[in-house]
């Protein structure tokens, strides 16, 4: 059997950066791992050992083994012990391990393996539950985050064609075999829905994930981030039916879903605020985001918003936040 090829798209953007890999030891991490190295991409790698298998200390070791013999660095951190919700908990771990990592260690990006199969058994998870079309395609090839990226180079490659570019090398990895537990959701919808589908309409899933983002892009046009100071977004709308559009894409990059019912309301609403956390205010044109806060505010403050005509759920957190209510006006006057 021939050496399977693998392309690595953003090989040229990543190759002067100071690179972090999210690395497990599964297919997918190890196909990104050996392709960086191809590609002679710089990194270091970072794994969560988990404990819930009897193959976790060998791969954490297999994993130090890979960066003494490459010459990369190799962190690793043992998990404590997660009694519910523990694929909600243990990504929580993992991403605050890894952007602790990033900032002390002065990291650009994080690569992450998430491939073809994950975009589609992500896209049936969300579908399942009433979703728009950025959180149908929620998995972005490039996340900007506020001190670095997160970067998914095979978004476009199936798990079959991982696992055949490993195999035709005689790279080593590891199976996880808890994926094959259908008692985790995304586990059911990779094994009933993503990965049949895929096995069978690869080319044609790929085209139309392509053409989806192209369409969310399109849509994207109909709005305008106009201000963004700290966690607070104003956005001008081009159109009225950009408004949940708008919103679902700010949310969730700042990591959050909204719900089919919060769709609803707020097509319905001018102002809500929504799973207790986002105030969300519409006012003529504009849209305001920001946390939401309930603090209290001297006179002088409230006056302040008023005069700027900042929509009464969004003050609290402007006054929380040091940010000055005159400067927001001045973007919804200088954008015009």
């Amino acid at each position: 059997m021939g050496r399977k090829k693998l392309l690595l798209p953003t090989s040229s953007l990543l190759l002067e950066k100071k690179n972090l890999l999210a690395f497990s030891a599964g297919v997918d991490s190890s196909a990104l791992l050996f392709l960086l190295l191809e590609h002679h991409i710089p990194f270091d790698i970072a794994l969560v050992n988990y404990g819930t298998r009897e193959s976790s200390d060998l791969e954490e070791a297999h994993a130090k083994k890979l960066a003494e013999k490459y010459g990369f660095k190799c962190y690793t951190v043992k998990a404590p012990q997660f009694d519910s919700r523990f694929e909600e908990q243990a990504r929580g771990f993992r991403y605050a391990f890894f952007e602790e990592l990033i900032r002390e260690e002065g990291y650009e990006t994080l690569l992450t393996a998430h491939q073809l199969n994950d975009q589609l058994e992500w896209l049936f998870m969300r579908l399942a539950k009433g979703a728009g079309l950025s959180e149908l395609l929620g998995l972005e090839a490039v996340t900007p985050k506020a001190n670095y990226q997160i970067m998914r180079p095979l978004l476009e490659v199936s798990k079959a064609e991982l696992l055949e570019y490993l195999e035709s090398h005689g790279y080593p990895y590891f199976i996880d075999e808890s994926n094959e537990e259908v008692k985790y959701e995304r586990n059911y919808f990779r094994k009933h829905f993503s990965d049949p589908l895929i096995a069978e309409y690869k080319e044609g899933i790929r085209r139309s994930i392509r053409y989806l983002k192209a369409d969310q892009k399109r849509l994207e046009s109909q709005f305008e981030v106009i201000c963004r100071e700290k966690q607070l977004h104003l956005i001008r709308l081009y159109a009225s039916a950009a408004k949940v559009q708008a919103a679902d894409t700010i949310l969730k990059k700042m990591g959050y879903l909204m719900s089919a019912a919060q769709r609803e309301e707020l097509v319905r609403s001018e102002s809500l605020v929504i799973g207790g956390k986002w105030a969300v205010e519409e006012q003529n044109d504009l849209l305001y985001i920001a946390p939401y806060s309930t603090v209290d505010m001297p006179k002088a403050f409230k006056e302040q918003c008023r005069v700027a005509k900042i929509p009464a759920k969004i003050r609290a957190y402007l006054f929380e936040a040091e940010i000055d209510p005159a400067s927001i006006l001045s973007h919804c006057h200088g954008s015009e």
